[in-house]
């Protein structure tokens, strides 16, 4: 490139020393942001530099001044911060709904929002996680073709796939495509669905993004309009399990105080909670009872029941018993016909 052109060039190349040699921690003094301009070929003194500075300044890059041993002009603002920048990386290495060639390029493409000393820190940081990945390839393309559709206020239509014995993704309905009208893109449980009216049943369904292939935009305008003008997608991340839906239930649940983080971890610090003696404390929800639920109750252990209403405790003691079948005579887990229950202390 001419040296004339690269001299047009001067301010951009010194706003790129800011952002990628500079931070809080690290300044650069003038006479070094000289040696690297003349080392790309554009001419430089220290008034000039001063100048441009200036500018940038007007512009609206915020560049510190530090005097002292380690004198010189830094950025000092950027758009995220390191810790920012830490949390955000380690969510898409945790994030199994993207391959990992995907995982290992959007990393990269965070670290180019910190400068180079912070990134360096970044590195030093990261834990390679081999976690669970997609392979599914179209994650992108997908995205990007369903926010198309609801911001054109189309159906969309897609294959759907689920995983086999053989370790590898195969097509549902034998290929038949699914007729959705999409509203929602939500994360949850480490999973992003796409929340929308089956137009076949007509009725809300969720569909795990990394399953989904092939996605067209169809002619046909979204239904649904009335059901999302009030929906409450706060209560669709809550009181839903694994996004495998059931029946929205108001549930009245009796916990032992100990599990008091387990509410709030769960619910927030909204959740109404109410003392009902010592040792125990009632919660009330709206839920989507189905048998994942019934997983995450169990999994709870004996500090927690369900008071009402009496339809859905049937329900979960028959889930339960279901449950303990296949475990029936074994170690004398059952015997004369009552099955043997087992309590931890503070335990009702």
């Amino acid at each position: 490139m001419p040296r004339s052109f690269n001299q047009k060039l001067k301010i951009l190349y010194l706003m790129k020393i800011f952002q990628e040699r500079t931070d809080r921690e690290h300044a650069i003094p003038v006479k070094e942001i000289v040696s690297i301009l003349h080392s790309w070929g554009i001419k430089a003194d220290r008034k000039t530099i001063y100048a441009d500075i200036e500018a940038l300044q007007y512009f609206g890059m915020k560049i510190g001044h530090r005097r002292g041993a380690d004198a010189g002009y830094f950025l000092e603002d950027r758009v995220f911060e390191l810790p920012e920048l830490k949390f955000l990386m380690d969510t898409v290495q945790s994030s199994h709904f993207i391959t990992q060639e995907q995982t290992q390029k959007l990393v990269k493409k965070l670290e180019r929002l910190a400068s180079d000393p912070e990134t360096r820190k970044l590195q030093e940081q990261m834990l390679q996680e081999n976690g669970v990945k997609t392979p599914n390839e179209e994650i992108y393309t997908n995205v990007e073709r369903i926010y198309d559709a609801i911001a054109a206020n189309r159906q969309i239509s897609f294959c759907y796939y689920e995983w086999s014995l053989a370790r590898k993704l195969r097509v549902k309905k034998n290929g038949q495509r699914y007729r959705v009208s999409p509203w929602k893109m939500i994360w949850n449980n480490d999973s992003y669905y796409l929340l929308g009216v089956d137009e076949i049943s007509g009725i809300v369904k969720h569909y795990r993004v990394d399953r989904i292939k092939d996605v067209k935009q169809e002619k046909n305008s979204r239904n649904g309009a009335a059901i999302f003008r009030d929906f409450d997608l706060g209560k669709v991340s809550v009181g839903t399990f694994g996004m495998f839906g059931g029946r929205d239930t108001l549930l009245k649940l009796e916990f032992e105080n100990s599990m008091i983080d387990v509410v709030m971890d769960h619910f927030g610090q909204e959740a109404m909670i109410f003392p009902s003696d010592e040792g125990h404390f009632t919660f009330q929800a709206h839920f989507h009872v189905s048998g994942r639920f019934f997983g995450w109750l169990a999994g709870l252990g004996p500090g927690v029941k369900i008071l009402s209403p009496e339809k859905t405790c049937r329900e979960y003691m028959a889930f339960l018993r279901q449950a303990m079948e296949g475990y029936e005579d074994r170690d004398g887990s059952k015997k004369d016909g009552k099955i043997q229950t087992f309590r931890t202390s503070g335990t009702k």
